[in-house]
């Protein structure tokens, strides 16, 4: 389960960058749901909204 966990966020991480191996990629393909995948992005996309806020936040105040 974490080693499906960590291939979840590995492979979303690189699609926010918007760069895969074609062999991730298939694996990632041949997944029964992307249930896990949407979800992932969605915390990830979440995280990365928190972090600028705390950035632009830190920089306003200094």
């Amino acid at each position: 389960m974490l080693v499906r966990l960590w291939q979840v966020f590995i492979s979303t991480l690189a699609a926010f960058f918007g760069v895969q191996k074609e062999s991730n990629r298939q694996r990632d393909f041949q997944s029964h749901s992307p249930l896990p995948y949407i979800l992932m992005g969605i915390a990830l996309a979440f995280v990365v909204v928190i972090a600028l806020m705390f950035i632009v936040q830190l920089v306003l105040t200094t």
